[in-house]
């Protein structure tokens, strides 16, 4: 039976087979032991083979090489690196000679508890404790092969050193070692992952040029680094060629093209790619199909993206709670708030953050104050933690109808909490402020934000200072407060300057307007719908010559 080898063994059976090797007579040898050791270690139960391993021992049979080097894998991936180096001290005592593979397993183990060096030491070159190993390998005259800098590789690409390991990629060719396409995939995937996109192309070329078979696997970290820098049209020429050269799509390579093109607005090409992959015989998978119900939704093709959904239910793909959030956004936005509350009641799965932001702003949009602070009070009651982007919608619900001092006593318990806020909270804040015409309290608070709250203002910080104060009147301190924008290293927006222009024109400055309108153009903004009507409705009434309007073109 040991000879025949064990598949996919049941740990009651490897208990009850190892009992009744113990108490043969004579013993089995240690090969046979191992045999075993090694098939119950491929169901990935290393503890029992650790257990197992010590119970020969107990009865007096000893470890050869093969054992050890099973031993050593266990003790690695159960992430116990020093037991790992002791069983390889005890190799050493042994007399035994650590071959590639042991070694190889140790460099994993170590690269596993994430013991590779994070940079290169620019004075002695050393990459880490598992570099250092593969030297010892050479000394003891073993030759490390790809195998043995693969999970290097994956370990420093992960850790988002992507230089790194393509210096160590680069080492490899100079000790003679021929990386395959594990070792380029993993490089590959990485400088997608950084968006360095021309050098990934270059390393794919590279794969050609040395005969190397790209894969599915490098065909897919390129497509998803294309659609992320939303070259799409990039991304669907790679999949032609993939499929030119015989490599078959697969689910990974079709969700990321997909998404790209709803991303991009352009779902009629994405349900071609959908209708090509369903034709391929390629099932889609929840990504699959949540990026199609969103480009529907986003298209407030409502309907639609309902059958969508029932289509993957009966395709035996289970919506997740993504899907349930997608639509619930899609009936929000649709302004049908109540068909998402009704479609968040029926839906089986637990509701996060996510769920409940949409629904909460839905419901301050619509102006439905109450059922948004309900659904507020209600995640809080049932452990949804609220983030602060939850508080921002609330507070901002509550600024937009008039419920200034509710915001005020939310954000104190907020600090109370000691929440870290961003200045995205304090902007709603100083916004429902001015626009309560609390426009001093407002400048309180813009003021106090460096200060005290620690808090850098943004661009959309200045301009509702700025446009807190237009509509106090205050139009000189508005200038100034522009002017100190500009100091403070911040460049105003198309909406800085719309918001003075406006300011000025209501207050017949047209001198003024007409050079912020000047400057505007010259940083390459133009006015907005709201700044060309004021300018008609001026026009209209002789306050303004038909000239200006042509300067505004």
């Amino acid at each position: 039976m040991l000879r025949s080898g064990l598949v996919d063994i049941k740990k009651d059976d490897a208990i009850s087979l190892f009992q009744s090797m113990i108490r043969s007579r004579p013993l089995p040898t240690v090969i046979d032991f191992t045999r075993l050791f090694s098939a119950v270690a491929k169901t990935k139960r290393y503890d029992l083979v650790l257990g197992l391993v010590k119970q020969i021992e107990l009865n007096g049979i000893s470890c050869d090489l093969y054992t050890l080097s099973i031993v050593i894998n266990c003790f690695c991936r159960c992430r116990e690196l020093g037991f790992d180096f002791s069983v390889f001290g005890k190799m050493l005592k042994l007399g035994y000679e650590p071959d590639t593979i042991t070694f190889s397993t140790l460099i994993n183990g170590l690269c596993l508890e994430g013991r590779v060096s994070q940079a290169v030491e620019l004075v002695d070159r050393k990459l880490s404790e598992a570099m250092a190993l593969i030297d010892r390998m050479m000394d003891n005259g073993c030759r490390p092969n790809e195998v043995s800098y693969g999970p290097i590789l994956n370990r420093i690409c992960k850790s988002g050193n992507t230089a790194l390991a393509l210096d160590l990629f680069r080492k490899m060719e100079d000790r003679k070692i021929k990386p395959q396409v594990v070792q380029y995939n993993i490089i590959i995937d990485s400088l997608c992952k950084d968006g360095r996109l021309e050098e990934a192309l270059s390393l794919f070329n590279e794969m050609e040029t040395k005969e190397i078979k790209a894969d599915v696997t490098t065909y897919n970290s390129l497509i998803g680094g294309f659609c992320n820098a939303r070259r799409w049209d990039d991304g669907a020429q790679l999949l032609r060629d993939m499929i030119t050269r015989g490599i078959t799509p697969n689910v990974i390579t079709f969700s990321a093209l997909i998404d790209s093109f709803v991303k991009e607005g352009k779902l009629k090409e994405a349900k071609e790619l959908y209708n090509e992959m369903i034709a391929r015989g390629i099932d889609p998978d929840t990504i699959t199909y949540n990026s199609l119900i969103y480009g529907l939704c986003n298209e407030k093709r409502l309907t639609e993206a309902n059958q969508m959904m029932d289509l993957m239910v009966s395709k035996g793909c289970d919506p997740s709670i993504v899907t349930y959030s997608i639509l619930i956004n899609g009936y929000c936005k649709a302004k049908l708030v109540d068909d998402g509350m009704r479609l968040f009641h029926k839906m089986p799965l637990r509701a996060d953050t996510v769920t409940y932001n949409t629904l909460v702003q839905g419901f301050c949009q619509s102006g439905k104050l109450n059922v948004a602070k309900e659904l507020f009070q209600e995640m809080v009651s049932i452990g949804v933690p609220p983030s602060v982007m939850t508080y921002g919608i609330l507070l901002d619900g509550l600024c937009d109808n008039g419920e200034l001092n509710k915001a005020l006593e939310i954000l104190d318990q907020m600090r109370k909490c000691k929440m870290e806020l961003d200045i995205g909270i304090y902007n709603i804040i100083i916004h429902g402020m001015c626009n309560a015409s609390m426009v001093d309290d407002a400048w309180d608070l813009f003021c106090s934000l460096s200060l005290s709250k620690g808090v850098k203002p943004d661009v959309k910080t200045y301009t509702i200072m700025i446009g807190g104060l237009c509509k106090k009147g205050s139009l000189s301190e508005a200038g100034m407060l522009f002017r100190k924008m500009g100091e403070d290293g911040i460049a105003p927006n198309d909406c800085t300057y719309n918001t003075l222009i406006r300011a000025h024109l209501r207050g017949s400055d047209i001198g003024t307007s007409v050079e912020l309108i000047e400057e505007m153009k010259r940083c390459g903004f133009s006015a907005d719908a709201s700044t060309i009507n004021i300018v008609m409705d001026m026009l209209s009434s002789g306050r303004l010559d038909r000239s200006f309007l042509d300067m505004l073109s």
